[in-house]
């Protein structure tokens, strides 16, 4: 037998041993109540009566972990009922001072203290009605019943205190390493914080000032300065790269949880999606593509996404459209969006950093163009021309 049998089998033993023990004196019971039938002193009762008897005074116990409380007192309701029917079955029976001390010792760690002085009180009671009913009970006996029945609920009552003190143990050890585990999740949470904060305020604010300007020294350089270009370009899509690999960090810093949705990154091949998205919202909206699509880097393909994004966003929620219009063309080495709408509010939507400075931000480290701003005939239009290469 291997070691984890055995202690299964230990683990088995502990649990149950005291309702083998139950099982074992209701057949002792049942066994005594039948033998004393045939004797002088024995019980008045029918026999099949006696028989359920010792079941209703044994049985209940081992519901005690269900009902800690009502199990043993319902066994003591039964000592009490069946005294009024057969006075000498509960005296006479060897199984029935036992299953009252073991009684006594459940209701004595029963945690709520008052109720557990209240079942003391309650068997005391019931006690001196069995007696009562006993027609051989003399008055010493009640005494020596109420000591005994006294000490078994006191002893109950030390086990009980014990075990509550080490529930009491358990459950401030849990409880601090909660709060352990609550205090480094927040420390955690304020460093990522901290670094999403550095690296956007910092990093990021240089990176695309590098970006930029080797952007522009590159548009300034002479026909025929072809290596300067070169080496300039691979400075400015570097950049770019790098400023999109940092957004993508920041996010993750920043909304942990919301890591795994980050890869892949949306494109102008999930377009479509994004105009049903809004027509589900309620806006109707007409996509026109003009010109033949071409692949973009993934930093402009994002952004050109995320820029018809902001324009369909805005005229749902500030700008109260009726209808909306979103052109995507094609040409000369430029992809051009058009978001435009007919509603008379604000289609800006500039709120909280996550408007059109951040599209501005966005479109310019792609050396793009961005306008924005309401139309002659009524409505607002967002309009971006990114380069493709």
């Amino acid at each position: 037998m291997t070691m984890t049998r055995l202690r299964r089998l230990w683990h088995l033993v502990l649990r149950y041993w005291f309702d083998a023990l139950i099982v074992a004196g209701l057949g002792v019971g049942l066994g005594i109540a039948v033998a004393d039938q045939h004797t002088k002193n024995g019980p008045e009762g029918p026999l099949w009566f006696d028989v359920l008897a010792v079941i209703a005074f044994t049985t209940p116990l081992l519901a005690r972990r269900r009902f800690p409380f009502k199990a043993p007192l319902a066994m003591y309701v039964a000592f009490g009922a069946v005294s009024f029917v057969d006075g000498r079955l509960v005296p006479s029976d060897f199984v029935a001072l036992p299953a009252a001390l073991a009684g006594l010792v459940v209701i004595g760690m029963y945690p709520d203290r008052s109720r557990a002085v209240a079942g003391l009180v309650i068997v005391q009671g019931i006690a001196v009605v069995v007696g009562h009913n006993d027609p051989r009970q003399k008055g010493g006996d009640y005494l020596w019943l109420a000591i005994v029945f006294a000490v078994a609920w006191t002893v109950g009552f030390g086990i009980g205190g014990k075990f509550r003190e080490v529930d009491e143990a358990k459950e401030r050890a849990e409880r601090a390493e909660r709060e352990r585990e609550e205090r480094a999740r927040r420390a955690v949470a304020d460093e990522r914080a901290r670094i999403a904060r550095e690296l956007h305020d910092v990093i990021g604010h240089s990176v695309s000032v590098m970006t930029v300007q080797s952007s522009a020294v590159r548009r300034l350089l002479e026909p025929d300065q072809e290596k300067e270009r070169a080496a300039l370009l691979v400075v400015e899509r570097t950049g770019r790269e790098a400023l999109a690999e940092m957004r993508r960090m920041v996010g993750v810093l920043r909304r942990p949880e919301e890591a795994p949705a980050l890869a892949p990154q949306p494109s102008l091949e999930q377009l479509e999606r994004l105009v049903e998205q809004a027509r589900d919202a309620g806006l109707p909206v007409e996509l026109r593509i003009e010109g033949a699509p071409k692949q973009l880097p993934t930093g402009v393909d994002l952004t050109a996404y995320r820029l018809v994004q902001e324009g369909l966003t805005n005229a749902i929620k500030h700008a109260r459209a009726q209808r909306a219009e979103v052109v995507v063309r094609y040409s000369d080495g430029h992809v051009e969006l058009t978001v435009s709408d007919d509603g008379p509010g604000g289609g800006d939507g500039d709120k909280g950093g996550h408007g059109l400075v951040g599209m501005r931000e966005r479109v310019s480290v792609y050396g793009g163009e961005l306008e924005a701003g309401p139309r002659p005939e009524g409505g607002y239009r967002l309009r971006a021309r990114l380069p493709v290469e």
